[in-house]
């Protein structure tokens, strides 16, 4: 998926540590075969290639799965976040890359194959079809809090019960480590001077920002963060911090949210109760601090 993976756990011997080990590693290359838009032979790729053909495709239980939380998200976020962004996020990361901003023509031509209502799933049948061609499916939203998730059914399965997933900063949490309230996780950046330690068990916590992927245009700062809306990257620094039952909730309710900004946040909150939200938003010089319900040194 494009990061790196840190897995973390307590085993009773090493022998058994290797083992478990192991079998995360499977299953982490198995989902990552089924939903990396990075590799030309996953299974979301040849999926996208039927877009506009028509057909419905039957699908893994993995990809249906991923598919179907990221249209819950969509769909209660108003569109906020969308697994049909893949020709914007195709677009955005060559302008990242190379520096260059994609043209007026350039955007259009791929905001009219991108909207999650173009995405049809069908559960009896657990297929999916792509209704205009040129579409792109792109799960990186939500697909790192996913394959966490699948991840950590894995260790519970071999009876961990005390381990922490980080997968290019999306954090799962289990059960504590052993005499110890909780696992000490660091969030906040010095950029804003609001860094903080929690301790924390039995939750996923993510934090989206443009801190290190941005692009720079005639003086204006292009977060990677894209809103589906309008085809761009967001034109102000935002910064969330979403706390949440599961991988995948965190995972994709941090775009939600940074797309939202705190003003529209506030209300958009009432349709994801099970999140707790910290957002840090720039706007015309001055840092604006926004929380849905203060997070705490405490274990969640």
């Amino acid at each position: 998926m494009g990061t790196q993976f840190t897995l973390i756990f307590y085993a009773t011997d090493s022998l058994g540590a290797n083992r478990i080990n192991r079998a995360v590693s499977v299953r982490m290359d198995s989902l990552n075969q089924v939903m990396s838009d990075y590799l030309d032979g996953s299974e979301i790729n040849r999926l996208s290639e039927t877009s506009g053909s028509g057909r419905w495709v039957p699908v893994s239980a993995d990809l249906f799965n991923v598919l179907q939380q990221a249209q819950y998200v969509a769909k209660r976020s108003g569109g906020r976040f969308d697994p049909t962004i893949g020709p914007l996020s195709l677009l955005w990361r060559r302008a990242v890359r190379r520096g260059e901003f994609p043209t007026a023509k350039q955007r259009r031509q791929a905001h009219r194959a991108v909207g999650y209502r173009l995405l049809e799933l069908d559960s009896i049948t657990r297929s999916a079809r792509l209704r205009r061609p040129g579409m792109r499916l792109d799960v990186g939203g939500i697909g790192q809090g996913f394959a966490n998730d699948e991840a950590m059914r894995v260790l519970h399965r071999l009876g961990i019960r005390s381990a922490l997933l980080d997968l290019g900063g999306d954090i799962l949490i289990s059960g504590a480590p052993p005499g110890q309230a909780g696992w000490r996780v660091s969030v906040g950046s010095p950029e804003t001077s609001d860094t903080a330690t929690l301790v924390l068990r039995d939750v996923a916590i993510t934090t989206s920002g443009d801190l290190y992927r941005h692009l720079d245009y005639r003086g204006r700062r292009y977060s990677h963060i894209m809103n589906p809306r309008s085809g761009l990257g967001l034109r102000h620094f935002v910064r969330a911090t979403v706390s949440a039952p599961t991988g995948w909730q965190a995972d994709a309710l941090t775009k939600v949210f940074s797309v939202a900004g705190l003003r529209k946040s506030r209300r958009l909150i009432r349709r994801f109760p099970y999140a707790i939200v910290q957002l840090v938003e720039r706007k015309r010089g001055r840092l604006h601090h926004w929380q849905s319900t203060p997070f705490t040194d405490k274990a969640h």
